[in-house]
């Protein structure tokens, strides 16, 4: 936020699974602890966005299907701040269910979707399979032509159309479709 202020410029700041535990205290052996180290976070950024007077985008990055208890924390905290203050607690959430076969994938996004359209908080979804680690989920080994959402998988999400001002895919290259 410091470099953000120095250079008048908005930031984003993220944390997945592993970042909200570090948040929390990695010695916290508790379930819940992750989704308490991600909203402290938030929190905290919040407080400390207004001494630097910038705009800060608050993301979660990466939760895979095991990782749902996190992602439920995060989205009831964001609930209860909307409730109190009109806005979500944070900007966005990405939801990375590309472990999962593509419409088992697309309906949990949906059921997410319904919860969170309500407040304007965006969703970023891995449909496709991403490259790398990340999240003790290992595509290092993924032939780069099965890397991320393909044309064939984007029409599959059709039924996410009336949240489509509320989620983003993150696509191989740039296409244009009309549904």
């Amino acid at each position: 936020m410091e470099a953000a202020s120095k250079f008048n410029c908005p930031v984003i700041i993220q944390a997945g699974n592993g970042e909200s535990q570090f948040f929390a205290g990695k010695s916290i052996n508790d379930k819940n602890a992750c989704a308490a180290g991600a909203v402290a976070l938030a929190i905290h950024v919040r407080t400390m966005a207004a001494y630097y007077g910038v705009p800060v985008i608050l993301h979660s990055d990466h939760c895979a299907k095991k990782l749902t208890p996190w992602f439920e924390g995060m989205l009831e905290a964001d609930e209860a701040y909307f409730a109190q203050y009109g806005e979500p607690l944070f900007s966005s959430h990405m939801l990375d269910m590309s472990e999962e076969p593509d419409d088992e994938n697309i309906a949990i996004c949906a059921q997410y979707f319904r919860r969170m359209a309500p407040m304007g908080l965006w969703m970023e979804m891995e449909i496709g399979i991403t490259g790398g680690e990340e999240d003790e989920v290992d595509n290092t080994d993924v032939d780069e032509d099965k890397l991320y959402t393909s044309p064939e998988q984007v029409w599959k999400t059709k039924p996410l159309v009336p949240f489509l001002k509320c989620f983003l895919l993150p696509l191989r290259s740039a296409m244009f479709m009309e549904w």
